[in-house]
């Protein structure tokens, strides 16, 4: 517990009171029901509520569409599993032993939920102003310079497709394991005339992307 003190300080430069709270920050739900749901559900709207601000302040001249797509980019899952790795919280995540054989440690849903699960506990033992705080460190230069979500891999599989006369891809699951509470799925995405390509994730939706992701990498 002296080790996790040490690194919720030096990561988000708060020094806690409820080492436990912050525990069940890095907690999946895997590992049992004291996990970090309700904490990221609280924690995503204090990074919207901090984040808009934070624009509202330095793009005075901006149009309300041009800062919610600002706003969207900087808020999105891709954006806070970029902040955890830099963070390295994958380390630190709690996880049942299905889940982490599983990677679940490397998971972009996992790794920005707990993030937000974070920010949640801080806002809760220190305040809006401290979240807010670590807020503007972790994001930095992300602010000014990301004004557009990433291209989700799907969208961006189905527009190649388009873009070479072929037909949309199609999605099947080829399988699922492990235990009720972490599930495993396994997809496989093709298209006609092209190629396939297969991935595993902790959701249906995280395998499809997965697959997509890989099948534009086989085609670049």
């Amino acid at each position: 517990m002296a080790d996790l003190a040490i690194w919720v300080e030096k990561t988000l430069g708060h020094k806690p009171r409820d080492l436990a709270l912050f525990e069940r920050a890095l907690t999946h739900s895997s590992r049992g029901d004291n996990h970090y749901e309700r904490l990221e559900f609280l924690g995503d709207r204090i990074l919207g509520l901090t984040i808009a601000s934070w624009l509202y302040e330095i793009f005075p001249a901006e149009p309300e569409g041009k800062l919610s797509r600002r706003l969207n980019a900087l808020v999105s899952g891709e954006t806070c599993a970029e902040i955890a790795r830099e963070l390295a919280i994958g380390g630190k995540a709690i996880l049942g032993k299905q889940a982490r054989d599983d990677g679940a440690a490397d998971s972009d849903n996992v790794l920005g939920d707990i993030v937000e699960a974070l920010i949640g506990a801080l806002y809760l033992e220190a305040g809006l102003e401290s979240a807010a705080g670590f807020i503007r460190r972790a994001w930095g230069d992300r602010v000014c310079i990301q004004d557009r979500a990433p291209k989700h891999p799907k969208s961006e599989l189905q527009e190649w497709a388009a873009a070479h006369d072929k037909k949309p891809p199609q999605y099947r699951m080829t399988g699922r394991h492990g235990p009720h509470h972490t599930p495993r799925f396994a997809v496989e995405v093709e298209i006609a005339g092209v190629g396939t390509a297969g991935a595993e994730g902790l959701s249906k939706q995280e395998a499809e992307t997965a697959a997509a992701k890989a099948l534009l990498e086989k085609l670049s």
